[in-house]
């Protein structure tokens, strides 16, 4: 082994200091906490920032699709979708195809005043096979979602803020104006409410309404057209690669020449290819900033640790003076001063990683257990959703996440350990024992 029993044991033994050397041992404890701490608190942040990025990319992609396609026509409309959706259909690495008409509304129900909500018109079958939506039903069925009647299904937190429930009615004004005899108003529709959803994020659950594809045809006047045709792929990764497969399946050519949109040009219809990154880039980016900078923060806890580390061990080194001479004096070599005082600083660090890595990964795992308890205790509210877009604290655990931070805080404690280590091996004993 590196470190024989001699070193092991006298290193032990230096760490639990006597009642006179007590402050050297209070260093020592501190050092231990900081370590567990900053350990644990990174683990944690780490783990709640990866669940943060899986669970609004799930969300997202749960209601949005990886691509839309549109036309770059200047009413944006896609004339004959069903023929241009059984082409997709064909294309390989291509899951589904939705044809869509989306527009901004504002809502009304029982309640005075409204709220602002995005409708998206899909067919029932459409909806059916969203399984974000299918699986977040809260009250109601999609069974009642048919094309035939003014239906909606629309989130459960916008129904509850007008005061709308199931089978009770909700009227969508749309901005655009139609010419009456009373003059210009705006185009307004009732719809019967046949399902609630909640999917835990509070951006869709306040704001998304869903229609039958003919009714939003009718409300938007995008008749015999719609305004997207969203595409799902069977994995994510090869959504770039199947841009020029969609153009070339619709008669054209792909340009990426007309700013970051990708255009499918050449045809007797040109049209443009959204991708969901680009859509969301700005709000992925802002998310990993933020995660990249916490990790540098909560590191300065391990940092500061580790300092404390040095300052405790060479006061350590300048009480325990006199022993390393008298060890020098009776056959000791530097490397095996150097191996006790870095093992007594290193086990500070080991330990208290250790200690962090099970109280981080705990506390990972429960926390949104722990918040619920404390917020009950406390009274307040501590994860706001309309703040942080989700309704519950999420918390991924990345083993090779855990694994590096684990890394990290043990080199940085074996680098603290060095220093002391170094300046006790090279104490001169005639030095240390002169005025003994």
């Amino acid at each position: 082994m590196i470190f024989n029993a001699f070193e092991r044991m006298v290193a032990m033994r230096y760490l639990r200091a006597r009642r006179q050397e007590g402050f050297v041992s209070v260093i020592a404890g501190f050092s231990f906490l900081g370590i567990a701490l900053g350990v644990a608190t990174l683990i944690v942040v780490m783990s709640v920032m990866n669940g943060f990025h899986v669970e609004l990319l799930n969300k997202i992609l749960g209601f949005n699709s990886h691509l839309s396609l549109s036309s770059s026509s200047g009413n944006g409309v896609v004339g004959d979708f069903d023929a241009v959706t059984e082409k997709l259909r064909k294309v390989p690495g291509i899951a589904s195809v939705t044809p869509t008409v989306q527009g901004q509304v504002f809502a009304t129900g029982t309640r005075s005043g409204g709220a602002g909500a995005l409708v998206k018109s899909v067919r029932q079958e459409d909806l059916q096979a969203r399984k974000l939506i299918a699986e977040s039903i809260v009250d109601g069925t999609l069974k009642d979602f048919v094309a035939d009647d003014d239906v909606a299904v629309m989130g459960a937190n916008l129904a509850r803020s007008i005061g709308v429930g199931v089978n009770g009615e909700v009227t969508l004004i749309t901005p655009i104006v139609q010419t009456t005899m009373a003059g210009p108003i705006p185009r307004m529709k009732t719809y019967r409410v046949v399902a609630l959803f909640d999917v835990g994020m509070y951006q869709y659950d306040n704001s998304i309404i869903f229609i039958p594809l003919e009714s939003g045809q009718v409300l938007f006047q995008k008749k015999g057209g719609v305004t997207d045709v969203e595409i799902m792929a069977d994995n994510i990764q090869d959504v770039p690669a199947l841009k020029p497969a969609i153009c070339a399946a619709l008669g054209t050519k792909l340009d990426f020449n007309a700013g970051r949109a990708a255009y499918c040009t050449g045809g007797s219809t040109s049209y443009v290819i959204g991708d969901w990154e680009q859509a969301n880039a700005d709000f992925f980016t802002a998310v990993e900033v933020e995660r990249n900078v916490m990790f540098l923060i909560l590191t300065l806890i391990i940092i500061v640790a580790a300092f404390n580390i040095i300052s405790g061990q060479i006061m350590m080194v300048k009480d325990k003076g006199r022993n390393i001479a008298i060890m020098r004096t009776m056959g000791a070599s530097r490397g095996t001063i150097l191996r006790i005082f870095l093992i007594s600083g290193a086990s500070i660090g080991v330990i208290g990683t250790a200690l962090g890595c099970l109280l981080g990964t705990a506390f990972a795992y429960n926390i949104e257990n722990i918040r619920r308890f404390l917020q009950e205790v406390s009274g307040t509210d501590l994860f706001n959703p309309t703040i942080y877009f989700l309704s519950k604290l999420p918390a991924i655990v990345d083993p090779m996440e855990v694994a590096l931070i684990s890394a990290m805080s043990l080199v940085l404690t074996l680098l603290a350990s060095l220093y002391p280590a170094w300046r006790a091996a090279r104490l001169d004993p005639v030095e240390a024992l002169r005025y003994e």
